[in-house]
């Protein structure tokens, strides 16, 4: 309570005593209702009630309501004291206010008001009170009501250091609770200069406000970049002696130094090379003093002086530009890992983590590799554990991957229960990207089922089945390899699975030694049968149907199985059907017709790991940017060809497995499971009907099996689960550098990319692919993976075009130091102008910003510009590069003319630069008006009745540039019979046909 003079506030007193003297609560109850009584006659019965007496009743309300006690009068009189000169009276009546009058409260308008006049009194003390009781409520009213007169005292040269403190952290608050209710008025832009203020708690103060708005919009404060680089050099080359006020333990102003060197990860390193240079000795300057002997034994410095070092690293690592900074940094940070401070260990593993990913100082983070590994396995702090697993996985590569996948599959063993999930998914990872030798994966992921079964993810042993399936080479080793697994007492029920298939598919090749043989195989999986879950024996049911057609004389041993009552009356509905339908499919069937349905399973096309899908989805912070893309030659399953067999469409196939709907999933990989089929007809010896339990399997003739996109007799795939699998695997992007999920060749595709791996050109994966997409359409997806999806929408007049790009936040974190920058390769600025409108720095979780481009095409060109966008997700840094979808063909205007004058000016056009032609295979087969419509979207008109054949398509456009107009005629002349197209295309400046010619060839 404040001091006065005399005696005080002796009611107060008086009442505060009585209440700490009752014996019970009933007494406390009593006495409290007594004085509520007296106060509410005095507020409702004397009018002539002083300041000094409205400052002690409503002071004994507040005691009350803070003993509990709701309190339902006397908020008036609070906003009375508020008018009065007395500061005690005005102190009082604010902090009622705070306390109980909420943001909604209909005096709230007469409380603004009040502070409004104070905050424009000349009364420092006043002002700072009122500037109080704004940021405890903070509420969007208040936002509104004042966002004039607090930015205004802020940038005021008349206002004193102490307000100012006040008002920056008054105006953070508002920002931080109503941030859409202060217009960005004049005062922004000066605020900024606070940083240069001579007092250094208006320039803490102001440096935590700048910062909350350059997340908001960096470019419209980019200029704070060199203010801060030059108070941080102040700072950092001052002695503790010159900021004594600011001292703390002899760092001088740490608090200050951490909120510039955070300010600053929010912009790309400097571009002018004085405030680089600045900036770079300033952060030699912290790392030298690192060094330096303490100069104080109290945990208070070496806590202030870590806390800059700790925030200058993560700067370092930010701006990623100098690798004789970065390697120093690293070199600071190993001699922590052994530091006898928990805390310290932590952090320097958790920046050690982020520096590994950097290519100038991966190798320096490699150094510490053992040093990390007896961390691991002497570290008390469970946390610390889990950070140095995290940094193994980061400094993996193919030089150690083989020593610290031994060294966490050996830690696994032991290992706390809360990280062994995270950690066997770390080991999938790493042994299928750096395997060399991929018998030496098989063996890593049957040892993580055998060590941590329980903790082995379905995604994990699909994965396994998936590189199996795809490598001849390993095959018969992993058969083996699985065999001998089998053989121990206890087993897994993971290892069953992956047993199950593998042997289903592979046991031919090791039936050869008799140790090994068909019957040893079918006795050894099923001694596993009644221990399994209903999911595991429908798995090893399909595997015994595959040994039917592998193993002919076994085929009985197998069909009493299938017949006894155990599977044939089980109360799972699943496991009833399979035995029924397994049993009739290999007694009714022909040997050919089995052979045909049970035939081994074809490659699966490459895609991204569905493994690190799900690391990143657990974890994102574990799997920084870039940390897939350390090799360019990322480890890659090589295609296998597929077996040539009749693809058998999916209408002639049978439905025996309920679980075909598990196998078609979109975001992980698809259970194994052997066959599926569709309840339709399908090809029987002979030609003669038959019924499977029901369902008819009649006549039907291979002609209609037959892929139409395939030559007549040429090889397919079978596709046994009727959902259209190519005939050849999809081969991936070279250089990638991420994992490959192949079972995701089940389901559709997207039209946008997945995964933002890089690709030889620099551009995340599938860029060039879905930039290809947008030139005969304005509007759609560009891109789209975990984090964000990026959308397109564009107009074209003459030369002039304007393209939105919508940026969509698909996570549910805020994504910060959001940053987009345009390039333009080669000499395309000479022939392409672009003006790009500035983004928010925050993209907040499901939400979506656009940003505008205007082009101007000055001249013909044929590269497109290069998009690149950085942004933070939880604190790693992500980096997209796309072609922005800007091509010549847009500036065109569709032109008509009839046939005379076509081909008069066809005519006129026939120097050879004026012409170029193409001969084309047709990607699909080829529909009028499939090319009609591509041809629209190509901007050019489609004239009809204009070439003497109807079958062939002429369009005529013109092509706007800022220096001239263009004449473009085009002559397209499709061969059904032979699936080509004969494209030409004329136009009246050299080099443009040509242009043309190559956009119009990647759209047919």
């Amino acid at each position: 309570m404040p001091t006065v003079k005399g005696d005080g506030m002796r009611g107060l007193a008086v009442f505060i005593s009585d209440i700490r003297n009752c014996k019970s609560k009933e007494a406390e109850i009593k006495r409290i209702n007594k004085e509520l009584a007296n106060i509410r006659s005095k507020f409702k019965g004397d009018k002539t009630l002083d300041g000094y007496q409205k400052k002690k009743y409503v002071c004994k309300l507040l005691f009350i309501f803070l003993l509990g006690h709701d309190i339902d009068f006397g908020h008036m009189e609070a906003v009375n004291l508020l008018s009065s000169n007395r500061y005690t009276e005005k102190q009082i009546g604010y902090l009622f206010i705070s306390v109980l009058i909420g943001a909604n409260n209909d005096l709230m308008k007469l409380v603004i008001q009040a502070i409004r006049n104070d905050l424009a009194g000349r009364n420092p003390i006043h002002i700072t009170l009122a500037l109080q009781c704004v940021a405890n409520i903070g509420s969007r009213e208040m936002a509104e009501g004042l966002s004039v007169d607090i930015p205004k005292l802020l940038v005021s040269g008349d206002t004193i250091d102490s307000v100012k403190q006040s008002a920056a952290l008054t105006l953070l608050r508002l920002l931080r609770s109503s941030p859409d209710s202060i217009p960005m008025g004049e005062w922004m832009s000066r605020i900024i200069h606070l940083l240069n203020d001579q007092h250094m708690g208006v320039v803490t103060a102001a440096a935590s406000l700048i910062e909350n708005l350059v997340k908001k919009n960096p470019e419209e404060y980019k200029g704070c970049v060199s203010l801060a680089v030059s108070r941080l050099s102040r700072i950092v080359t001052s002695s503790y002696t010159d900021l004594q006020d600011y001292t703390y333990y002899f760092v001088p102003a740490p608090w200050l130094s951490v909120k510039l060197l955070r300010l600053l990860q929010n912009y790309p390193p400097p571009e002018d090379p004085a405030v680089k240079t600045r900036l770079s000795e300033c952060l030699e300057t912290i790392l030298n003093k690192a060094q330096e002997p303490p100069k104080s034994k109290k945990v208070q410095h070496s806590n202030a002086k870590n806390a800059v070092l700790f925030e200058a690293i993560n700067l370092i690592i930010h701006m990623d530009s100098d690798p004789n900074l970065l390697v120093r940094a690293c070199n600071q940070l190993g001699q922590f890992l052994q530091h006898r401070e928990t805390n310290l260990r932590y952090l320097a593993l958790e920046s050690m983590c982020l520096l590994a990913t950097s290519e100038f100082s991966h190798e320096a983070v490699k150094k510490h590799q053992e040093t990390v590994i007896t961390a691991l396995k002497t570290e008390r702090d469970v946390s610390v554990r889990q950070r140095a697993v995290d940094l193994l996985y980061a400094m993996c590569d193919r030089t150690n991957a083989e020593e610290i996948v031994g060294e966490m599959l050996e830690y696994l063993e032991s290992a706390d229960y809360s990280i062994r999930e995270e950690m066997v998914l770390k080991v999938a990872i790493l042994a299928e990207k750096y395997a060399v030798d991929y018998t030496w994966y098989v063996d890593v992921i049957l040892n993580l089922i055998r060590i941590a079964g329980d903790y082995v993810s379905e995604e994990v042993w699909y994965r396994v089945i998936q590189i199996v399936i795809n490598r001849d080479d390993v095959q018969g080793y992993a058969a083996k390899t699985v065999f001998e697994a089998l053989q121990a007492p206890a087993c897994h029920e993971n290892m069953v699975k992956v047993g199950g298939y593998i042997l289903g598919e592979f046991g031919n090749l090791i039936a050869g030694d008799p140790r090994s043989g068909s019957a040893v195989q079918f006795q050894l999986l099923h001694s596993k049968y009644h221990l399994c879950s209903p999911a595991t024996r429908g798995l090893l049911l399909s595997a015994y149907i595959k040994f039917i057609n592998l193993f002919p004389e076994i085929k009985h041993i197998i069909q009493d199985v299938l017949r006894s009552d155990n599977n044939m009356r089980n109360a799972d509905v699943e496991l009833q059907q399979r035995s029924i339908e397994y049993l009739q499919l290999s007694s009714i069937t022909t040997a050919d017709v089995l052979a045909t349905v049970l035939e081994e399973m074809p490659p699966f096309p490459e895609r991204e790991s569905s493994i690190l899908a799900k690391l990143k989805k657990k974890k994102p912070s574990s799997v920084p940017e870039g940390s897939e893309q350390k090799e360019t030659t990322a480890s890659k399953i090589p295609a296998v060809q597929m077996s040539n067999n009749v693809d058998i469409a999916p209408p002639t196939s049978i439905n025996l497995m309920s679980q075909a709907d598990e196998l078609v999933s979109f975001s992980e990989a698809p259970p194994p499971s052997v066959f599926t089929f569709d309840s339709g007809p399908a090809p029987s010896a002979g030609g003669q009907s038959i019924t499977l339990q029901g369902f008819d399997v009649g006549e039907s003739s291979t002609d209609d099996f037959v892929d139409q996109g395939s030559p007549q007799g040429g090889s397919a795939s079978v596709d046994l689960l009727g959902l259209g699998s190519p005939t050849q695997p999809t081969a991936p992007s070279v250089g990638s550098g991420g994992l490959l999920d192949m079972f995701d060749t089940l389901t559709s595709h997207s039209s946008a990319p997945a995964t933002n791996g890089i690709d030889l050109g620099g551009l995340s994966g599938g860029a060039e692919e879905a930039f290809r997409k947008f030139i005969c359409k304005n509007n759609g997806v560009l891109f789209e993976n975990d984090l964000l999806q990026i959308g397109v929408k564009s107009e074209y007049r003459e030369d002039l075009g304007r393209l939105w790009v919508f940026y969509g936040n698909k996570t549910t974190f805020q994504l910060n130091a959001f940053l987009v920058d345009v390039s333009t390769p080669g000499n395309l600025s000479e022939s392409l102008s672009i003006q790009q409108k500035p983004v928010g720095g925050e993209v907040e979780a499901g939400a979506q910003v656009k940003q505008q481009f205007n082009m101007a095409c000055v001249q013909e060109f044929a590269e497109a510009p290069v998009m690149t966008i950085q942004f933070l997700y939880s604190g790693a840094q992500q980096k997209i590069s796309l072609k922005l979808p800007v091509v010549l063909n847009k500036y065109i205007t569709p032109a008509e003319m009839d046939a005379n004058t076509f081909f008069t000016r066809w005519k006129a056009l026939n120097s050879p630069s004026q012409e170029c032609q193409q001969i084309i295979k047709a990607t699909s087969p080829i529909d009028h008006e499939q090319v009609k419509a591509k041809l629209i979207g190509f901007s050019v008109s489609v004239l009809e009745k204009v070439d003497p054949n109807a079958e062939n398509f002429v369009s005529a456009g013109i092509l706007y540039t800022r220096n001239q107009q263009v004449g473009i005629l085009l002559r397209l002349e499709p061969n059904k019979q032979a699936q080509m197209y004969r494209l030409t295309v004329r136009a009246s400046r050299d080099k443009v046909a040509k242009i043309l010619c190559d956009l119009m060839q990647t759209q047919l």
